[in-house]
């Protein structure tokens, strides 16, 4: 480490990001303890990024599109209630919601609706939050392999890249398609690092919601949260820094644990 010394915070790391390490010649026994000493002993390789209420202001388009599907088939759902679950993918809304699998004839159906308001009444009067291309732009310049991690559709996150206006500036997407359960479970985090080829401990995800800092706490990913989708800090507590939407971070990004070292 030369005679360089960085002030370390406190911080819980889980078995996932011991095993990542993959540092057979220290031995089992020393490996958890090389991870709480040294959290930033790999270097951040790779950002993984969220898009809805992260790069752009979708968060109540969603819910709204949500309600008026549930609506229209009958279930008297709140704003508010669906709100709250925006962020986890339909697979988790659906029942929490209405108590409907996604996968049932009706859960199709009513996701199909859902995606058809979505693209046909709210699409169109979206907007990317400030700083968007800027921030994903300097991610780049940072070298850092940037990949999306999504729990939108596959036709859903084409048309909402193009809202950011950063569709150019990322090589590699994941969305529901390659995760078997959405967020907060990980395994879209786990598909966005094996698209990046880094281990868990040399990426750093970029997310709005309780459940994308779930997802990458259990695998093993050090998350970062921006408040613009709507949440309050309390509601981000595990992410390693909170500010308040792309452009704030894009100010201080060598500040962040995205340029970690």
């Amino acid at each position: 480490m030369g005679n360089k010394r960085r002030k370390l915070g406190v911080r819980t790391y889980h078995e996932s990001s011991v095993v990542s390490l993959n540092l057979p010649s220290i031995g089992a026994e020393f490996a958890g303890i090389a991870v709480a000493c040294c959290p930033y002993m790999a270097s951040v390789k790779a950002a993984l990024l969220d898009v809805d209420g992260t790069l752009i202001d979708s968060n109540d388009a969603h819910a709204s599109a949500w309600v008026e599907a549930f609506s229209e088939f009958g279930y008297d759902v709140s704003f508010e209630r669906v709100r709250k679950l925006i962020g986890k993918g339909g697979d988790k809304l659906l029942p929490e919601a209405v108590g409907v699998e996604k996968e049932s004839t009706k859960g199709t159906e009513l996701s199909k609706r859902r995606q058809t308001l979505f693209k046909e009444k709210y699409l169109q009067t979206l907007r990317p939050f400030p700083g968007a291309r800027e921030l994903v732009a300097s991610l780049g310049e940072l070298g850092l392999h940037l990949v999306v991690a999504s729990s939108a559709t596959a036709e859903e996150i084409t048309a909402l890249l193009e809202v950011a206006n950063v569709r150019d500036l990322v090589p590699d997407v994941k969305t529901s398609k390659d995760a078997k359960d959405s967020k907060p479970d990980p395994d879209i985090v786990v598909a966005a690092l094996t698209a990046a080829k880094c281990h868990s401990a040399e990426a750093v995800l970029l997310g709005d919601t309780p459940y994308d800092i779930e997802a990458a706490t259990k695998a093993g990913v050090i998350a970062v949260a921006l408040r613009c989708g709507g949440w309050d800090d309390s509601s981000l507590q595990g992410a390693k820094a909170i500010y308040d939407d792309p452009q704030d971070l894009a100010a201080k990004l060598h500040t962040s644990p995205f340029a970690e070292r």
